[in-house]
C-alpha cells in the first residue's frame, strides 16, 4: 500500500503521471510533518491545531512538489530545455529538478523578485532573467520562449503536471490523519495550484475508496495588496478580474490573475470555505509573533496564513473546537524584506564591549 512505502511523493506512484520510473527526478520532496501546535494554537483561540510543514521540502517550499512532478514527466516527454515564469520559490525548485534531470532551464522572475531565489535559481546553473514588470508579465515572455525555442512550459496551469505533485499534499494529509479529513484548511494563495491540487487529490482518495464524501473547508489568504481571489469570492463571481497595482512584500502572494481563478473558487465555494484578506501590517506582525511563540522564522506567505487563520477565528467562520490545518509553505529564509533591521557592528574593542554590550545583555 502507498502509506507504507517510502521515496517522498514518489510512493504515491500509481497515481502520477510518470509511466517510467526511470525517468523519476527525487531530491526527498514530500513526507512533511503534520505538526501539533498547541502555543500558536492558544493564541488563535484553536484547541486542535495543526501545520503542515511544506517548508521542509528540499527546495524549502511547497513547489518543490509540483516541479518534481512536472519536470520528470517533461523529462519523459523529451524536453531538454524548461521555462516558466516565478515570483520567487517556483523559480529556484525548477532550477533545482532541471539540474537533477540534466535539462536546461529558463527562469523568468520580477526584477524584484527576492534576492535569495534569484541566487537560488543561478546557483543551480538556470538562465535567471529579471524582467520588470509582475508575474503575469513574466508568463507572456515565457510563452515568447515556449512558442519560439521550442522550450516546454511550466507555468501555473498551462500544463497538467505540476497540480499532480501538488495533490500529493492532499494524500499525505489523508494518511497522516488516519484515513480522514480536517474541518478546515487555511492555505495562503497566489496562483493556488496548492488548493487546487488537494481538491483534485480528495476526489481520488474517495474514488478509490480511502475516503468518504467529507470535505474540509477550504480556506484561502491573500494579502490586501493583491486580492483577485478574495475579491471574486466576496462578489459573487466565477472569475477573478486582474488586480491592479499588485503589491504585498509576501512575493509568492503577488500574483494579480490567478489562471486557475475559476477553479479555486470553485474549491471555495463547494467546500463551504471562504477567501480573506490580510493588511501587510498584519502579515509582518505575525511572523514575529511565530518566532516567538517559536514557530520558527517561517515565510511572508505562511505568516499571512497564519494572519488570516486569527481573523477567520475571530470573525467566527471557524471555531474553536474544530480540526484545523494550517499550511506552513515556505521557509523565511527565502523572503523579503526581513522584518527586523539588521543589528549594526559594535568596536572591536574590550573596553566598549565591557561598557556597552554586556550591560545591555545583562
Amino acid at each position: 500500500m502507498a502509506a507504507r512505502r517510502s521515496g517522498g511523493l514518489w510512493r504515491w506512484g500509481e497515481l502520477l503521471p510518470v509511466q517510467d520510473a526511470g525517468f523519476i527526478t527525487y531530491l526527498g520532496e514530500g513526507d512533511t510533518p503534520l505538526q501539533p501546535a498547541p502555543r500558536l494554537g492558544s493564541w488563535l483561540g484553536l484547541r486542535r491545531l495543526e501545520v503542515k510543514r511544506e517548508s521542509l521540502n528540499p527546495t524549502g517550499s511547497f513547489k518543490a512538489r509540483g516541479m518534481a512532478v512536472a519536470v520528470s514527466r517533461a523529462v519523459e516527454l523529451g524536453a531538454t530545455h524548461l521555462v516558466a515564469p516565478s515570483a520567487g520559490n517556483a523559480g529556484g525548485a525548477l532550477a533545482a529538478y532541471a539540474a537533477a534531470a540534466g535539462v536546461r532551464a529558463t527562469v523568468i522572475m520580477p526584477a524584484d523578485a527576492p534576492a535569495q531565489n534569484q541566487v537560488e535559481v543561478l546557483a543551480a546553473g538556470a538562465r535567471l532573467i529579471l524582467l520588470e514588470g509582475l508575474i503575469s508579465d513574466c508568463g507572456r515572455l515565457a510563452a515568447l520562449f515556449r512558442d519560439e525555442a521550442g522550450a516546454f512550459d511550466l507555468s501555473t496551469l498551462k500544463e497538467p503536471y505540476r497540480v499532480e505533485g501538488k495533490k500529493t499534499m492532499g494524500f499525505e494529509l489523508a494518511q497522516q490523519l488516519g484515513w480522514r479529513l480536517p474541518d478546515a484548511i487555511v492555505y495562503p494563495t497566489g496562483g493556488g495550484t496548492g488548493i487546487v491540487g488537494m481538491w483534485k487529490g480528495f476526489e481520488e482518495l474517495e474514488a478509490l475508496g480511502a475516503i468518504g464524501a467529507e470535505r474540509p473547508r477550504m480556506f484561502s489568504v491573500q494579502a490586501e495588496g493583491c486580492a483577485p481571489i478574495v475579491r471574486a469570492f466576496e462578489h459573487g463571481e466565477r472569475f477573478a478580474r486582474p488586480w491592479e497595482g499588485a503589491e504585498t512584500a509576501a512575493a509568492g502572494l503577488r500574483v494579480p490573475s490567478a489562471v486557475g481563478d475559476f477553479l479555486i473558487l470553485d474549491c471555495l465555494r463547494q467546500s463551504g470555505g471562504a477567501a480573506i484578506a490580510v493588511a501587510e501590517r498584519d502579515i509582518l506582525e505575525t511572523r514575529s509573533r511565530l518566532g516567538g511563540i517559536g514557530f520558527g522564522y517561517t515565510s511572508l506567505e505562511t505568516a499571512a496564513a497564519a494572519a488570516g487563520l486569527k481573523a477567520l477565528v475571530e470573525s467566527g467562520l471557524i471555531h474553536e473546537d474544530e480540526e484545523v490545518i494550517l499550511f506552513d509553505t515556505g521557509a523565511g529564509f527565502k523572503s523579503e524584506p526581513p522584518t527586523f533591521e539588521s543589528p549594526r557592528s559594535i568596536p572591536n574593542d574590550p573596553d566598549y564591549w565591557e561598557e556597552k554590550v554586556i550591560p545591555d545583555v545583562l
